[in-house]
């Protein structure tokens, strides 16, 4: 039976001559979502716009809620704040709420088809931070807008997104494949999906947390990426870098360990479909 590599190495350059596939699986992903539909790919900007007015009306006018309980702040203001953290928390949610079944939804590929089966999960990463650049589009107009100051610290952003991709990348690949041999994964994503959102500040800035439960906080891989961009788009402060070194350290021995179990169990999937 075959052996599939675990090499960093190998998976770089196996991604660089697959450039190409992952490009047109990417495309049709985002394009096949709307497929028929009036605006077409233009959903993936009027989604974002209409959740965020959404937010505005119900926590900004229903609830009067302001960011941080400042009265200055507007209702624009706090749902510009908590868009932000949303829109990380639904690309970290896309991808691993559709992990398990990724490769049981493409059995076609594992039974009949020499098919290079770790790209699913790229493919999977690149269609949700296409809507994740969709949204962010979005937010930054409307920061002119609100009374936050958009600055160029807005610039160092992708510096939080790149290991936060890559974490998300390796648990998507971890699940990937454990999705395949323990099918109840599936079902108990969502459950804990919606307890991270909740144990996230996105509703709420993190000083707000109770100093008991901050460690709860600091357990949730959104919650540093969150507060980073917060802090680079709103406040304009430069990252925590020692904090960007320790999770891009993390981010790497998440996504190496991701991708491992990925290709150490893959020899077993065309027997278990």
């Amino acid at each position: 039976m075959r052996d599939f590599s675990i090499s960093p190495i190998h998976l770089a350059s196996d991604c660089w001559r697959q450039k190409r596939l992952i490009y047109n699986l990417s495309k049709r992903e985002v394009v096949g979502r709307y497929r028929g539909s009036l605006v077409g790919i233009f959903w993936s900007f009027l989604n974002p716009l209409l959740m965020l007015i959404v937010f505005t009306f119900v926590f900004g006018e229903i609830f009067q809620a302001r960011w941080g309980g400042t009265e200055e702040a507007g209702p624009l203001d706090f749902a510009v704040a908590l868009f932000a953290g949303l829109l990380l928390f639904n690309f970290f949610s896309e991808c691993l709420s559709r992990a398990p079944g990724l490769v049981i939804g493409n059995a076609n590929y594992v039974k009949k088809v020499v098919f290079p089966l770790e790209t699913l999960a790229l493919v999977t990463l690149v269609a949700a931070f296409f809507h994740l650049a969709a949204g962010y589009s979005i937010l930054l107009v409307l920061l002119l807008f609100s009374g936050w100051d958009l600055s160029w610290h807005a610039l160092l952003v992708p510096l939080i997104l790149a290991p936060f991709a890559l974490l998300v990348l390796g648990l998507t690949w971890g699940l990937c494949a454990l999705g395949v041999y323990l099918r109840d994964i599936g079902q108990l994503i969502s459950p804990v999906l919606t307890a991270m959102l909740f144990l996230s500040p996105i509703f709420y800035p993190l000083e707000s947390v109770n100093e008991r439960f901050l460690w709860i906080y600091q357990l949730n891989p959104l919650t540093f990426v969150i507060e980073q961009v917060r802090s680079l788009l709103l406040l304009n402060q430069l990252p925590d870098w020692a904090g960007l070194m320790g999770y891009t350290l993390l981010s790497l021995i998440m996504g190496y360990a991701g991708f491992a179990v990925f290709q150490k169990t893959r020899k077993g999937f065309a027997d278990v479909l």
